[in-house]
C-alpha cells in the first residue's frame, strides 16, 4: 500500500484531488474543520502530502491550527494564493498548485487550461490529476511558481471585478468590454506588485490571461465571490497607498452604493 494522504477539505475540490489519489492508490483520509486535527496527526502523524482544500478565506485560520508533524508535507490550491500566505506562518517548501479547473456542485470538473504544480510532492498531484485526465504540469523553480500565481489572481480577480459592471461571460468581456478589462487588469497587477514585492511582467500576465479566457470562452465573469474580492482588493490598496482609480469607483457604485 502507498503512503496516506490527507485531504482537509471535503467540498467539491476536494473531492475531485481525493479521487485521483484514490485512483493512484493512496489511502486517503478527509478531515473536516469539526474534526480535531491534533488528534489525528496522532493516529497518522506521517502522510506523504496534507493537502488543504479549504476556501481562500478559511486558509490562515487553518494554517495557524497545522499540526506540528504536517507542516513540512503541506499542498495548497487556493485561490488568491501568494508566497506571502504560506511564509506568514512560517512554512517553507510547501506543494502549491494553481487550479484552472472549476468543480461545481451537481456538475462535472471543467478544464480551462493545464494546471501547474510546485514542490516537493508536486509529481504526486500531477499523478493524480492526469488519471482523471485533467492536464497539470510540474514547474521547475519557485519564481515560475510565482507568475503563475499571480496569473491566476489576474484572472480571477479582473474577471470577477469587471464582471461586477458588465456581467456576461469571459468571451463577451473581451471582445466588447477590453478597454475595461485591461484597465482592471492593471490595478489588479498594481496591486499584486505591492503584494509579492517587486515589478511584474504585465505583458506576459496579460497574455496568460487571455489563454485563461480563450480556455473556456462561457466561463462566468462574475461569480458569488465577487464582491468579497473587489473588497480584499481595495484593502491592499489602501494598505499600499495605491491609487487604482478605476477599482475604487467600481467598489463605490457596486459595493457601497449597494
Amino acid at each position: 500500500m502507498k503512503e496516506p494522504i490527507i485531504v482537509i477539505g471535503i467540498g467539491e475540490m476536494g473531492g475531485v484531488f481525493t479521487r485521483g489519489f484514490l485512483r493512484t492508490e493512496h489511502p486517503v483520509y478527509p478531515v473536516s474543520r469539526r474534526m480535531d486535527m491534533k488528534q489525528i496527526a496522532k493516529s497518522t502523524p506521517d502522510p506523504t502530502l496534507v493537502l488543504v482544500a479549504v476556501g481562500e478565506n478559511d486558509l490562515h485560520p487553518l494554517l495557524e491550527q497545522i499540526p506540528a508533524q504536517w507542516r513540512d508535507k503541506l499542498g495548497l490550491l487556493q485561490n488568491e494564493l501568494l508566497p506571502r500566505d504560506w511564509r506568514e506562518h512560517k512554512i517553507s517548501d510547501p506543494t502549491v498548485i494553481a487550479v484552472w479547473f472549476e468543480k461545481k456542485k451537481g456538475q462535472d470538473y471543467k478544464v480551462l487550461i493545464p494546471s501547474p504544480a510546485f514542490g516537493p510532492r508536486a509529481t504526486l498531484l500531477e499523478s493524480a490529476l492526469e488519471s482523471l485526465e485533467i492536464p497539470c504540469w510540474e514547474l521547475s523553480s519557485a519564481a515560475e511558481l510565482e507568475f503563475e500565481l499571480v496569473r491566476k489572481n489576474v484572472y480571477i480577480l479582473t474577471t470577477n471585478i469587471t464582471g461586477l459592471v458588465v456581467g456576461g461571460t469571459v468571451d463577451e468581456l473581451w471582445t466588447q468590454h477590453q478597454d475595461l478589462a485591461r484597465e482592471v487588469a492593471g490595478e489588479v497587477m498594481d496591486v499584486q506588485a505591492w503584494l509579492v514585492g517587486h515589478h511584474l511582467e504585465r505583458e506576459r500576465l496579460v497574455d496568460g490571461m487571455v489563454e485563461a479566457i480563450q480556455g473556456d470562452l462561457q466561463h462566468k465573469c462574475m461569480g458569488r465571490s465577487a464582491p468579497a474580492r473587489l473588497t480584499r482588493a481595495i484593502g491592499h490598496a489602501d494598505e499600499a497607498e495605491l491609487k487604482v482609480a478605476r477599482l475604487r469607483e467600481i467598489y463605490a457604485t457596486k459595493i457601497v452604493g449597494n
